[in-house]
């Protein structure tokens, strides 16, 4: 048998914090990273990565085994653990009780993160309060095949609509192919009222968007980006901000700027990469609990669907049955029912203006494209510049699109051939294709 590692002591704001096995893998296939190395990144970030989980009780994904392993759950605080660690006790939907772990410094989240914790998953309410959410988390879950681009539309969306509503949201990458915004709240709504502001919300991103957005909570009706209201519900935790994912780039939910949004790839944030760009720019999400909103036209829009017909939305499939609530079953195995076709896609007016291995000779492409159709390109939205980073067998390069809704049927500038036109695939693609014809 071998001799255990000696563990690694880090002394973090005046408090002892021991990392045990600090050599371990945790990720050790495309990105190699120890446990110690993983604690370190999250001491890089901390600021940041408290702002999403300090005085909240937090549900404990441990992957003791590193990110290739299967992770378990673990509500209850282990009993063995630092005197200056908080706890709070929260009831769940089956009625039981649970002792959670509260992090409220820096060595409380390298504790933790040495429990094999890779994402940190806090609930929606803080200690002093655990009825009254202060959070509407929005998570915006692409299906299977939606592209990137049709993410960071409905996000647009969902800005826009926050904002008429005198919302603020605070947009991050969830770490994976998704996107949240989070909306800080008054504490005086209960997780019910919350998640039935939360529906009111999805289906009126549906009615704006209906062909990149959907509301609906069996898979057999989705299409496009699911707008998860029931990520609101009592017990759903998600992941907060600064998590790292157990993907192989080890990437991370990535809080932005909602100027960042239109060229953002969410495979640029990874623990290699974020503690470099959160020295440079902080946090951006750092003024977050000085934008507290209300929900009470959210919930007025929850009274208008209701009075026009519209049943609560089904809940997970654990919660008991709720008062209102339709028929928890799929729509296809209903008695008598037949699915629902998806709305059909509407095909939008997007051109290609730049394909290159060099994301700034690109943008210098877009730039060219803007001086030579000026009147276009004064009527583009933010969201309508698309740049993509886009992946063959062993390289990637840039593309750039713009979506021409905004702009005239006939005042519209034809694709024509992009500038520059460097797509490091394309050759392999011929040759594929020829192989094919020429296959008997």
């Amino acid at each position: 048998m071998s001799k255990e590692e000696a563990a690694e002591i880090l002394s973090i704001g005046g408090r002892d914090v021991r990392i045990t096995n600090p050599s371990k893998p945790y990720f050790s296939r495309r990105t190699k990273l120890t446990k110690l190395e993983l604690v370190r990144y999250y001491l890089s970030v901390a600021e940041g990565a408290l702002n999403g989980i300090r005085d909240r009780p937090v549900v404990l994904k441990r992957f003791v085994d590193g990110a290739e392993a299967q992770p378990f759950y673990q509500k209850r605080a282990p009993e063995k653990r630092p005197e200056w660690l908080r706890t709070t006790t929260l009831s769940f939907p089956s009625g039981r009780t649970a002792e959670e772990v509260v992090v409220d410094d820096a060595a409380g989240l390298a504790w933790i993160v040495n429990l094999g914790c890779i994402e940190l998953h806090p609930h929606a309410v803080r200690a002093g309060d655990l009825l009254h959410p202060d959070e509407l988390r929005v998570d915006l879950d692409p299906g299977p095949g939606v592209p990137w681009g049709d993410v960071r539309l409905v996000a647009m969306e969902v800005r826009q609509l926050l904002h008429e509503l005198g919302l603020v949201g605070w947009a991050k990458t969830s770490g994976s192919r998704g996107m949240h915004v989070n909306v800080r709240i008054e504490p005086r709504w209960t997780f019910s009222e919350v998640r039935r502001a939360a529906i009111a919300l999805s289906r009126e991103i549906e009615r704006r968007v209906p062909t990149i957005a959907t509301s609906k909570w069996w898979k057999e009706e989705r299409h496009g980006v699911f707008l998860d209201y029931n990520q609101n519900a009592k017990d759903r935790t998600t992941c907060s901000a600064y998590s790292v994912r157990p993907l192989p780039d080890a990437r991370v939910s990535t809080p932005l700027r909602w100027d960042e949004i239109p060229d953002c790839d969410p495979a640029d944030f990874t623990v290699l990469t974020v503690p470099e760009r959160f020295a440079e720019i902080g946090d951006p999400h750092a003024a977050m609990n000085d934008a507290v909103g209300t929900l009470d036209k959210l919930l007025e829009f929850a009274a208008r669907d209701e009075a026009s017909g519209l049943p609560d939305a089904p809940w997970p499939p654990h919660y008991q049955k709720m008062d209102g609530e339709a028929p928890r079953v799929a729509p296809s195995r209903a008695k008598g029912a037949t699915p629902k076709a998806a709305p059909k896609r509407e095909k939008m007016p997007l051109i290609v203006v730049a394909n290159s291995p060099d994301k700034e000779a690109a943008l210098a492409g877009l730039e060219r494209w803007k001086a030579k159709y000026p009147e276009a390109a004064k009527l583009l939205a933010v969201d309508d510049v698309l740049v993509d980073s886009m992946r063959g067998r062993s390289s990637t390069w840039t593309r750039i699109r713009l979506n021409l809704r905004h702009v005239p049927e006939e005042e519209r500038p034809p694709q024509e051939t992009p500038d520059p036109d460097d797509d490091p695939t394309r050759a392999w693609r011929e040759a594929i294709k020829a192989g094919a014809k020429d296959t008997p």
